[in-house]
């Protein structure tokens, strides 16, 4: 099944309201992951599509209960808001329980475990060298 992105950026957009910056960070990620994505062939892209969108979703909930964000408290808190938003939209719920692994550990150094996390660690890791230019 190829899962409708644009359902996972309205998703998006709405959760982070006005922060364009969150918003244009996970689209420009998702860019980079389709092109990553292009070049192998053991991603499910449904998968790559969830976690370029919403892994950083946890960086509003930290924010808001401890006043700051980190990797740390990314990869906390950011697993259960992936997954309420992806049940909401239907998501195929057997692939939700891998996006929440991948987002909650998608700051981890030593974790490869999954193609697609290590897709996203490149692709977040070209958006970020970018966007500190």
């Amino acid at each position: 099944m190829k899962y409708p992105r644009a359902k996972i950026v309205r998703a998006l957009a709405g959760f982070f309201g006005d922060d364009d910056r969150r918003i244009e960070h996970a689209l420009r990620v998702l860019h980079h992951a389709d092109n990553l994505m292009s070049q192998r062939d053991d991603c499910d892209p449904d998968i790559v599509v969830a976690v370029a969108l919403l892994h950083d979703v946890g960086i509003k909930p930290s924010e808001e209960k401890l006043g700051h964000n980190n990797g740390r408290t990314q990869e906390e808190y950011g697993p259960p808001v992936a997954r309420e938003l992806l049940e909401s939209l239907g998501f195929p719920p057997e692939k939700i329980g891998v996006v929440e692994d991948i987002i909650g550990n998608h700051h981890s150094k030593s974790r490869f475990d999954y193609p697609e996390l290590e897709l996203l660690k490149e692709a977040d890791r070209i958006v970020n060298r970018d966007e500190k230019v």
